[in-house]
């Protein structure tokens, strides 16, 4: 698991520095760098930090692509879940999915004080830190020699594959 979280980590930060340049060379519209940074870059911090060093309309443009992607993980999940269940003797509920709804639903609904909020984000911030610090803390070169190279070169591949397609379908498919 630390060796995946590793590589898509590597490659965000990658993608944040390279993907506003390769936007600019290629005289892609606002629109278009915003919906190719949400599709070609997984961490939603990562395609916020590139589409507003592109431009405040493709940032606007990518979030919204972004999070309505996101949106489509709880459904998903769902009905893998439902389909697997049936197949399998033991398939645990993703309950995560469950407190994603409910905090979106609350934020959005619930008349609380916004430094409620601001500490409950706070709070999760910090959980999020030291739940990726301990994954981290497990990447050694030891634990990548024991995964081997292929699932690197894998990953790497797949983000390479997935930002040129995305990439060929928005400046061509999307006008």
């Amino acid at each position: 698991m630390s060796v995946s979280l590793g590589t898509v980590f590597i490659l965000n930060s990658i993608a944040l520095f390279i993907f506003p340049p390769i936007g600019h060379a290629l005289a892609m519209t606002q629109r278009q760098f915003g919906i190719w940074s949400a599709i070609a870059i997984h961490d939603t911090s990562s395609v916020v930090g590139a589409s507003q060093r592109f431009g405040a309309e493709a940032q606007r443009i990518a979030t919204t692509v972004k999070l309505t992607r996101a949106l489509w993980i709880v459904p998903l999940t769902l009905a893998t879940a439902a389909v697997f269940r049936k197949r399998a003797a033991r398939v645990a509920i993703p309950w995560f999915i469950l407190f994603y709804v409910i905090a979106s639903v609350l934020r959005t609904y619930a008349p609380l004080p916004v430094n409620v909020f601001d500490t409950i984000v706070y709070i999760a911030r910090v959980g999020l830190t030291v739940t990726l610090f301990l994954i981290g803390a497990g990447l050694s070169r030891n634990a990548i020699a024991k995964v081997g190279a292929r699932p690197l070169i894998l990953g790497v591949l797949l983000w390479i594959a997935i930002s040129c397609t995305s990439l060929y379908a928005v400046l061509n498919l999307a006008r």
